[in-house]
């Protein structure tokens, strides 16, 4: 990859916009008591009665999530986030890629090759743009606080 003397902000705030789009459509399905999410494969009415969480329950605790996850891929690129001790900020950065970077990952599975779920393969491109998006932002907070580390 090319160093650049700059950190990119972009990736971070695509993925803070796409972190809300997800909060907001897990809370859209939370007030109709559904799993699944809106564009999404749908959930049999006989696997949403398996799951181990009420659906509403489920979805509200996944809408807090994308919140959360829009809140940390700013304090990347914001002054006050940028503060924060970078080794924690950077696990916790490797945990969100683990986790969205899985989700993401079974997506493109699915979505172009046929894994059983649903995803189609519009979903799987989407897939591919969040790990990129995930990996340019966690690489340009990185790049930007080890000059700070380093100076």
């Amino acid at each position: 990859m090319v160093d650049t003397p700059q950190p990119r902000r972009w990736p971070a705030h695509a993925m803070a916009v796409l972190f809300l789009g997800y909060a907001a459509g897990k809370a859209a399905f939370a007030l109709q008591s559904r799993l699944g999410f809106p564009g999404g494969p749908p959930v049999p009415a006989e696997e949403a009665e398996r799951y181990f969480l009420d659906p509403a329950t489920a979805q509200w605790c996944a809408a807090a999530t994308g919140v959360l996850g829009a809140g940390l891929a700013l304090a990347t690129v914001t002054a006050l986030g940028r503060r924060l001790p970078r080794a924690p900020m950077l696990l916790a950065l490797t945990g969100m890629l683990l986790a969205v970077g899985g989700g993401a990952g079974i997506m493109i599975l699915d979505g172009f090759v046929g894994i059983g779920i649903g995803w189609r393969w519009y979903h799987g491109i989407l897939g591919i743009v969040v790990i990129g998006l995930l990996l340019a932002m966690t690489r340009s907070y990185a790049t930007a606080t080890r000059r700070r580390a380093a100076g």
